[in-house]
């Protein structure tokens, strides 16, 4: 084949798949952004709710918390089904479920209701998060995924930048209207985009490269080829045994817990560690805390290109970890500054949420077909229950201490010993 022809079939090739990321990722970045908006908005209500329904910091960790135990139940038959019916409707499924439930904390009046509907919330959106990233698999190849599951996450940091002054502009402004406090309007309105854009997920979504009519049909032979291709690379468990007995898939849960519990660590008490300080009003606080958010979405996507253009997954992950440990180190110890508080919060946002992302490339580019379905999830429950004990272990620790700053710690030397671990995964396994 001459140089103009290779130069042709590239072109090409890169062509077919930047029609496929225009037309999925802003779609799937929007659903993800609903998802985490709803995540987000509980860590503002806090703010409110607590003295409203006299709710103290340890009921407040355990119901945040609670979330991830319905998660944990629910995630791997979640992603199973998707696998067989097609992610088109169980999206959608999954969307105006959790859209219902998260409306209903507008009437929530006691612990045991907000208890009930976070573990609730927790059963609706399981496997949303494995789904989209199972869903990734059938599109894009192991050498182009990084930048797309980044791409992908940015909805995280986007959903606290937008989410962060959203919440304290409806807490503030529709406080006492209609008899409603700020934190009920708050889950009220934004539940309503989940709940659009799961009707929406039925009209646009495609299930499979072969479904996709903005392809012509070299363009899909291409793709498929990729795939096929790619997936011959990855690991298939026949049997469950086989599946539970793959340390590979322990090790990779283990990095992953540690992962969440700075991520979690991060979203339900950035707008607290802005209040300690020195910010009092919620839509100063909201909008102080898009900033960590903002640098998180510049860094997540700079590491995401240098991870495919160097093929390389283990030290793009272990780097950010790191950063995200001296973050909340140093943002808990300097919290008496808000500039230098700001500043660090910044480094632990862009660290920890970079890791977030580019931690998918490792499952991903190990294990394909059902055993990517299960997998994933699997990784993704275990390691989630991460989302339960990071707030709850706070929120104790907290009551027990007085202050914030022993748990940040805590999750800072959990998100070293999370570096650590990625060591045990073969380089051989992963980069490429």
């Amino acid at each position: 084949m001459t140089t103009l022809n290779i130069s042709a079939a590239v072109a090409a090739r890169d062509g077919a798949y930047r029609k496929i990321a225009w037309r999925l990722m802003p779609f799937l970045m929007l659903c993800y952004l609903c998802a985490y908006l709803d995540r987000v908005n509980v860590g503002f209500a806090k703010l409110q709710m607590m003295d409203d329904l006299s709710l103290s910091e340890t009921v407040y960790g355990l119901g945040a918390g609670i979330f991830f135990l319905g998660y944990f139940f629910f995630e791997v038959p979640s992603n199973l089904i998707l696998h067989r019916v097609g992610a088109r409707r169980w999206i959608a499924r999954i969307m105006i479920t959790w859209g219902l439930i998260s409306g209903a904390f507008a009437f929530v009046e006691s612990a045991w209701q907000f208890y009930l509907l976070r573990f609730l919330l927790g059963v609706a959106e399981a496997g949303l998060a494995p789904g989209l990233l199972l869903y990734l698999t059938y599109w894009f190849p192991a050498h182009r995924r990084a930048r797309m599951t980044v791409l992908w996450f940015v909805a995280i940091p986007l959903s606290g930048m937008i989410g962060g002054p959203l919440s304290g502009w409806i807490m503030e402004t529709f406080a006492g209207w209609h008899g409603w406090a700020g934190w009920q309007w708050m889950f009220m309105l934004e539940a309503i985009p989940t709940l659009v854009m799961g009707l929406v997920v039925l009209m646009v979504l495609k299930d499979r490269v072969e479904q996709a009519s903005w392809l012509d049909e070299g363009e899909k032979r291409m793709v498929r080829a990729d795939l096929e291709e790619d997936n011959q690379q990855k690991s298939h468990h026949g049997t469950i045994k086989e599946f539970v007995a793959d340390k590979r898939l322990w090790t990779l849960a283990a990095i992953y817990f540690c992962v969440v519990m700075g991520q979690y660590a991060l979203t339900f008490w950035l707008p607290t560690l802005v209040r300690n300080a020195g910010i009092r009003e919620p839509l100063h606080i909201g909008l102080l805390t898009s900033l960590p958010y903002l640098c998180a979405i510049v860094f997540m996507l700079m590491a995401g290109r240098s991870g495919d253009r160097h093929r390389e997954r283990r030290w793009h992950l272990i780097v950010p970890m790191l950063l995200g440990m001296a973050g909340l180190t140093l943002a808990t110890s300097l919290g008496h500054s808000v500039a230098l508080s700001l500043f660090f919060l910044c480094l632990a946002a862009a660290g920890i949420l970079s890791a977030s992302s580019l931690f998918w490339m490792l499952p991903t580019n190990l294990l394909g077909g059902v055993s990517a379905a299960a997998g994933i999830a699997a990784v993704n429950c275990i390691a989630n229950l991460a989302g339960f004990f990071s707030p709850w272990l706070i929120g104790s620790i907290t009551t027990l201490t007085g202050s914030p700053a022993s748990g940040m710690y805590f999750i800072a030397a959990v998100l070293l010993l999370g570096a650590l671990c990625v060591l045990r995964i073969r380089a051989a396994d992963v980069n490429r």
